[in-house]
């Protein structure tokens, strides 16, 4: 169960990171291409917070995933300027890539087209029995 201070943080976080990773993209010379932060979780003790981040075009997403989390250092400081009125510490930050999107659209391509798992159950990934 969250609570309100980690709903707020990880609000103030999300906000303030779009913008900073939208403008390293941009100043990185790496036009269309939009990286937008779709949730942050925050930990009880405040002490880390989640990122995932949704990335478009998808296929530079693993590799931009890579990148940003090597400047982690960097982005924490930014966060940290930008954040020093609303928050004493910046939490740790652990990036993931949000590929909710691109599953949402994989199911929706196969149910449109010929893929139809419905219809050919061999497409269905099989699930493993614990």
């Amino acid at each position: 169960m969250e609570t309100q201070r980690q709903r707020k943080i990880a609000g103030i976080i999300q906000q303030d990171l779009a913008e900073i990773l939208q403008r390293a993209a941009t100043d990185g010379g790496m036009r269309g291409v939009l990286i937008s932060v779709s949730k942050v979780y925050v930990t009880t003790d405040l002490s880390i917070a989640k990122v995932y981040l949704s990335i478009f075009p998808s296929d530079k997403g693993n590799e931009l995933v890579k990148g940003i989390q090597s400047n982690e250092p960097l982005i924490k400081h930014e966060l940290a300027q930008r954040t020093r009125h609303q928050m004493r510490r910046v939490p740790e930050l652990i990036f993931y890539l949000d590929d909710s999107l691109e599953y949402i659209d994989g199911i929706e391509k196969s149910l449109k087209g010929e893929e139809n798992p419905i219809q050919n159950r061999d497409l269905l990934e099989k699930r493993k029995k614990k």
